[in-house]
């Protein structure tokens, strides 16, 4: 039976211990590469390229945005659709049983569009053979050259024809985005870029996907986790009542909160980060990995964080666990500056968070540089 812990932690406590599982603090061991990160991170948003290479290096001390990039030329990062039909970075050897458990779902979910813009299945087929034929003897390919090559064949890309067909290809398995050509990936085959897969079973994946959710991003839920993966439900809770044991249960207000044993043991003690100031990227884990977020964003500031629910997420300040604002860049080069938007005028920066977020801006100019 997993540890049971009751009423020990308040919104801003909760979302310290989150720091600290997402390796957003400087406690416990600390990762060596990008590729140590991601691993540990499970899977981390990515649709925004820039925005995700420097929530890897928010994770990884003194590194720069060209050896984030160098682990995706390199492959020992991927960027793909594994869950939501969003993308994420995961590990490589993740990627295979992930789609597996996730593939079908979100295939089905998508069938009323696919009949829309007359995608069937014989045209899936055809494009991954296209697709595949021209990569073995060209090596990898952009969107645009790919499409060319179905136009050529009479598979029509035109008005998100030819982005469903890429997406359900990448999603099966067939390929995988891989180096990078300025801000954009190229596709390459799976297989060639991915040589090695993990297989696990599928009552095995999501006990693993669940244990390590809730490793790097406890305190959660089994409904948070529920949504970040659309798994249904009940097989996460059957996947829990596997794995329970290896976990601490927190419950504040009458709610479960999973984490890691050693991310609980913290409790026992001054839980780290109450003075921390970080700058964080828009489409984070610490906020976007979550269906409930309001344990870190107030929700009377949500629409400050996404303006006009455009699902667009801004950069956010977070201190002590709690997001507090957002920040931007102004000017370039020698000249660039990280400017803060503070939610409450009435509550600004004190000299101690004042001098942590001028370290976390000089650390961000950095990592841009480096």
């Amino acid at each position: 039976m997993a540890a049971l812990v009751r009423n020990r932690g308040d919104r801003r406590v909760l979302g310290r211990l989150r720091l600290v599982s997402q390796g957003l603090l400087d406690v416990g061991e600390r990762p060596d590469s990008p590729a140590d990160v991601v691993r540990r991170m499970t899977a981390m948003q990515a649709q925004d390229l820039q925005a995700a290479l420097w929530a890897v290096g928010v994770r990884l001390p003194g590194s720069g945005v060209s050896s984030v990039r160098a682990a995706l030329d390199a492959g020992t990062i991927v960027r793909s659709w594994p869950m939501r039909g969003t993308l994420h970075l995961v590990a490589p050897e993740d990627l295979g049983w992930m789609l597996e458990l996730t593939a079908d779902r979100l295939t089905k979910g998508i069938a009323a569009r696919h009949r829309e813009l007359g995608i069937t299945w014989a045209d899936v087929e055809k494009c991954r053979d296209l697709a595949l034929d021209h990569l073995s003897s060209a090596g990898p390919a952009s969107r645009t050259d790919l499409f060319g090559v179905f136009d050529a064949a009479g598979q029509p890309t035109q008005g998100q024809r030819g982005v469903h067909i890429l997406g359900t290809l990448c999603r099966h398995g067939w390929l995988v985005q891989g180096p990078l050509a300025g801000n954009q990936q190229l596709l390459v085959a799976f297989d060639q870029w991915i040589p090695e897969s993990r297989r696990l079973d599928r009552k095995e994946a999501v006990a693993e996907w669940l244990l390590r959710y809730f490793r790097s991003h406890g305190p959660a839920t089994v409904r948070d986790f529920a949504w970040w993966t659309q798994i249904p439900l009940t097989e996460v809770r059957s996947a829990l009542a596997e794995i329970r044991t290896e976990l601490v249960e927190l419950e504040v207000d009458g709610t479960g909160y999973w984490m890691s044993p050693e991310t609980a043991a913290l409790l026992d003690g001054r839980v780290p980060g109450g003075r921390s100031v970080l700058l964080l990227p828009g489409f984070d884990e610490f906020l976007l990995g979550y269906t409930d977020r309001s344990l870190v964003l107030p929700p009377e500031h949500a629409s400050l964080v996404v303006p006009g629910g455009n699902g667009v997420f801004k950069k956010t300040v977070v201190a002590a666990g709690e997001v507090i604002g957002t920040w931007a860049v102004a000017g370039k080069g020698q000249r660039a500056a990280v400017v803060p938007e503070l939610f409450d005028d009435d509550r600004p920066l004190g000299p101690g968070a004042h001098a942590a977020f001028d370290k976390a801006s000089r650390r961000y100019l950095e990592f841009l540089a480096t």
